[in-house]
């Protein structure tokens, strides 16, 4: 099953988790957990994982460019 929603900070457990209607989904993502992330300008699903830099201890997603406060809101889909 594929759920979509978007990426959000738990501020309880300092990891990035997805929410659906402002309620946690999946609650904190494990490095490594892989993703999609939905590119506006490109209008398509751009494959990757989410992973945390050391030691900016600053999560990102890989090969993407995104990181940090980049990550905040942006539209993803897993499969759970």
């Amino acid at each position: 099953m594929i759920i979509e929603g978007r990426m959000g900070y738990n501020s309880e457990n300092k990891r990035y988790g997805l929410l659906i209607s402002d309620l946690w989904e999946i609650d904190g993502f494990h490095c490594g957990t892989p993703m999609e992330y939905w590119d506006r300008d490109k209008e398509e699903w751009i494959p990757t994982r989410i992973e945390m830099a050391w030691p900016a201890q600053e999560y990102y997603l890989v090969d993407t460019g995104l990181q940090g406060d980049d990550l905040e809101g942006l539209h993803i889909r897993i499969e759970n």
